[in-house]
């Protein structure tokens, strides 16, 4: 589930220079009703129809947030250019070699450092910074961290992921981190991802054929893919997301499929900021928003999650959102 805080700081953007994109909201069935609310979350299938209408919309892919249209084509004619490189380097050297000439969100900087390689945008450029740079940092970062996980089929795991807008909602600041696998910083002066060193030599396993197909399923697959993500919080949720609606999975028996021991986990899980319990929540808050917004019963969902009773689930989701269940819907 995405939240629809960035659905809304979308519309505010594109609505600002003169760009409807209510058609695009209907083909994703969302309402402004619905955005309305910050605790409303929006299914992957939404905010992907979203997207697309909008590129259909505009015939921009950075949707007039650049510094020059991106006509539609332009992230596959990207993509076309780095699928035969051998390995992740030989990627990231191609791309800081042509995309300074690409229409872009803002100019891309990729700097190979000593122990790590630090990709950055220059955002002060962008002519209405507040909102645009936080819009640009988060798709360009997560667009770069996805495509190379994928064109490596290997978990990435970020050294460091930079943004430079305030800290969200702490409802919505889970969402970044499960978006990048591992706790993000606020506040900074641009927006950053760092890479190890050591993880440029993964070699790219997908060839043309595999590219069509993930272009095909784009941006789906760019905002739901989750075997690449990296942090033992991303591989706790996997599993609770797994086991979800039968008999929860224990400390134990999270310690035990991740090879860990049950103190290793939760000092892990700490670092990363976060519990089993804290996982465990987000994951049937998650499930029981998108249940209520389907129009299931809050008996029925409570039954299927797992709750001894549907007050127990109530005061759950009460805990969860601030809101009574009957409120929500």
């Amino acid at each position: 589930m995405i939240p629809a805080s960035f659905i809304n700081r979308t519309l505010h953007a594109t609505e600002r220079r003169g760009l409807d994109l209510s058609p695009a909201l209907r083909v994703g069935g969302i309402t402004r009703h619905e955005l309305a609310d910050p605790h409303t979350r929006l299914t992957i299938e939404q905010v992907a129809d979203f997207m697309v209408a909008s590129w259909d919309l505009t015939d921009d892919e950075l949707l007039g947030m650049g510094l020059a249209p991106a006509p539609r084509g332009t992230f596959q004619l990207i993509c076309f250019a780095v699928i035969h490189c051998p390995d992740l380097e030989s990627v990231l050297r191609r791309l800081a070699g042509f995309l300074p000439v690409l229409p872009s969100s803002a100019p891309v900087t990729i700097d190979f450092l000593e122990d790590r390689v630090r990709i950055w945008f220059d955002t002060s450029e962008l002519p209405n910074f507040d909102e645009d740079a936080s819009l640009i940092s988060d798709f360009g970062l997560l667009i770069f961290h996805r495509f190379a996980a994928w064109l490596t089929g290997r978990r990435l795991e970020p050294l460091a992921v930079e943004l430079p807008h305030r800290s969200p909602n702490p409802i919505d600041i889970v969402a970044y981190h499960h978006m990048f696998g591992i706790p993000v910083s606020f506040n900074k002066p641009v927006p950053a991802l760092e890479i190890a060193l050591a993880d440029l030599s993964s070699p790219i396993l997908q060839t043309e054929a595999s590219l069509q197909d993930f272009l095909r399923q784009s941006p789906r697959n760019l905002l739901s893919v989750r075997d690449y993500d990296s942090g033992v919080e991303a591989r706790v949720r996997r599993i609770v997301e797994l086991t979800a609606g039968g008999r929860q999975a224990s400390a134990a028996d999270l310690s035990s499929a991740l090879a860990v021991s049950e103190p290793q986990l939760r000092r892990l899980l700490r670092q990363e900021g976060t519990s089993v319990n804290k996982v465990r929540d987000g994951v049937l808050r998650d499930a029981a928003i998108a249940a209520l917004d389907a129009g299931e019963s809050v008996d029925s969902i409570s039954m299927r999650l797992g709750f001894s009773e549907p007050s127990a689930f109530r005061r759950a989701f009460k805990r969860w959102t601030g809101q009574t269940p009957g409120s929500f819907r």
